[in-house]
């Protein structure tokens, strides 16, 4: 069984606090941590499930957040996986050719590397070694105000993201990051026994490779997610729980 754990889905945009109208007010989000990390600003909100979506702000003049945003605009920036072992897990990643950018094993606590979107099927992949209980939920004291009277969460399915061959799918999601793959329909999903959330790859040789859309599922009716939300970049779509 994998050690590995896809840890939460993240999310760029321009100022934080345009997060709460969207992520709490339609989906219900639970304000769960945040803080300020020099060059960034970050929040997470938690669903049904445990399932958790980051958002992130550029801070300062200029950083890889600005850069993300000018060129993109606001959009699904990474998932970051938890592993037993960063360094084993780069070692692996390298073996397979992929190139390791920003790797910091300075913090005890929290040690980080990184997989470019060019290499990881167009988006950043965070691998991190965490130690220590980590993030208490509700101790957010920061988070931006979101609507009054929030309805029930709902619960995040996970990433649908899009790949030109099966076998790139299954070298990053399953070789690299040990899920265990299955298959609907024509779509892989992968799963990681520890976590809520899945990856399913659309199989597309022309299209090109990144996310597509953040899936969810609900008991309530929500309004048409079939368009991306101004604030955030990112579609969200109803679908039956993986």
């Amino acid at each position: 069984m994998s050690e590995i754990q896809l840890d939460h889905i993240a999310i760029a945009t321009h100022r934080l606090t345009d997060a709460p109208p969207f992520v709490v007010g339609v989906l219900g989000g639970i304000p769960f941590f945040g803080m300020d990390a020099g060059a960034f600003r970050f929040g997470q909100w938690e669903f049904e499930g445990a399932g958790r979506l980051e958002v992130l702000e550029p801070r300062g003049d200029n950083g890889f957040l600005h850069r993300f945003l000018a060129t993109r605009g606001p959009g699904i920036h990474h998932v970051t996986f938890k592993v037993p072992s960063l360094r084993e897990t780069c070692d692996r990643a390298e073996a397979l050719g992929y190139t390791i950018v920003s790797y910091n094993d300075a913090n005890l606590y929290w040690k980080e590397a990184f997989l470019h979107p060019k290499d990881a099927l167009g988006i950043v992949v965070q691998l991190a070694q965490a130690s220590g209980k980590g993030p208490t939920r509700g101790k957010w004291r920061t988070a931006p105000p979101g609507p009054a009277n929030p309805p029930p969460p709902v619960r995040l399915v996970g990433l649908r993201t899009r790949a030109r061959t099966e076998a790139r799918a299954h070298r990053q999601w399953s070789t690299l990051l040990q899920g265990a793959a299955g298959r609907e329909g024509d779509t892989l999903v992968y799963r990681w026994p520890a976590s809520p959330l899945a990856i399913a790859v659309e199989i597309d040789p022309a299209a090109d490779e990144g996310p597509v859309q953040i899936d969810v599922a609900s008991v309530r009716s929500l309004p048409p997610l079939d368009t991306a939300d101004p604030a955030l970049g990112a579609v969200f779509a109803l679908q039956r729980a993986r």
